[in-house]
């Protein structure tokens, strides 16, 4: 369910039509959702004192096709009003320490595949003609939106001669990284829950000023795109302590791609002008790997005044 409190909200419009016994599932699961979330139908009737038939019904009144449904509604509820932690507890806690890696693998996998689905094709080619077009283009990613932001600055860098990357931590500073944007420039706003203000900030203040404003975000109801004339959409997860943002980064590489394809013969000329700075100033002569011969020869300086040899 896209609306965190749909679950309330279906539990709220249908409750004076409940039988008794539904109205007891009601009420502990409104006051008990975080521990509701992790029993089974028949624990759940148990502890309310119905039958695991009663609970099924009640799932299945409410809309949902079954408990199963009813319950991946429920960790919805559940994951918007609790911590980082128990969040944590609520989606990973029945997996065992050996799943933890196949479960949290596949999870990623999904909403990959969920943004692919979802995912506006006009919106991303929008997005590609915009940037293409753009005189200068700011990118705006914080806290842990910021890896985002400077990966796609990076290759943009390669692409294209204006390129902004914001960073820093008051309101202020951004503004003033931002005083000559305007109406051929694009910002480009990496956002997810919990969602930076700093962010929508820099958003209002190019979009103010006249400028194309691209978000990328996890929902049509962020926030992030009140300012935003072309929304980009990847589906994230706050279900840890470590945001799940591997779909946001699927759609900046295809962003990348896309617009290397635009523009293949300057890209092509940049990287062979980069190889030639590289190789004149030996920019990898102390940090690079040579595979010869089937091993590893790997080349370090000095540290201190002890030389370290292969």
């Amino acid at each position: 369910m896209s609306n965190t409190n749909d679950l309330i909200n279906r539990i709220n419009d249908t409750y004076s039509r409940l039988s008794k016994g539904q109205k007891m599932l009601a009420s502990y699961i409104t006051d008990n959702y975080d521990k509701a979330v992790f029993l089974t139908a028949a624990k759940l009737g148990e502890v309310v004192g119905v039958s695991e038939s009663t609970v099924v019904r009640f799932a299945m009144h409410l809309g949902y096709k079954g408990y199963p449904e009813f319950q991946s509604a429920l960790e919805e509820v559940v994951r918007s009003k609790l911590n980082s932690m128990q969040r944590m507890e609520v989606t990973y806690g029945r997996i065992s320490q050996s799943g933890i890696l196949e479960t949290v693998l596949k999870s990623d996998a999904q909403k990959i595949q969920s943004t692919l689905e979802k995912l506006d094709d006009n919106a991303f080619e929008l997005a590609v003609d915009t940037i293409l077009h753009a005189k200068s283009i700011y990118i705006i990613g914080i806290r842990s939106c910021a890896p985002l932001a400077g990966f796609l600055a990076f290759y943009f860098t390669l692409m294209f001669e204006h390129v902004h990357l914001l960073s820093t931590s008051s309101s202020s500073e951004i503004f003033e990284q931002m005083v000559r944007i305007g109406r051929e420039d694009v910002i480009i706003g990496i956002s997810f829950p919990r969602y930076s203000m700093r962010t929508l900030k820099a958003m209002e203040f190019a979009n103010n000023r006249s400028a194309k404003v691209i978000t990328l975000t996890d929902s049509v109801h962020s926030p992030m795109n009140l300012y935003s004339s072309c929304n980009l959409i990847a589906e994230s997860d706050m279900a840890s302590i470590v945001d799940s943002l591997v779909a946001p980064l699927s759609v900046i590489n295809a962003l990348i791609v896309a617009l290397c394809m635009k523009k293949q013969g300057e890209v092509a000329q940049t990287l062979e002008m980069l190889e030639d700075v590289w190789d004149e100033y030996q920019v990898y002569e102390n940090d690079e790997i040579n595979y010869i011969d089937d091993s590893i020869r790997m080349r370090y300086g000095k540290v201190g005044d002890i030389t370290i040899h292969e």
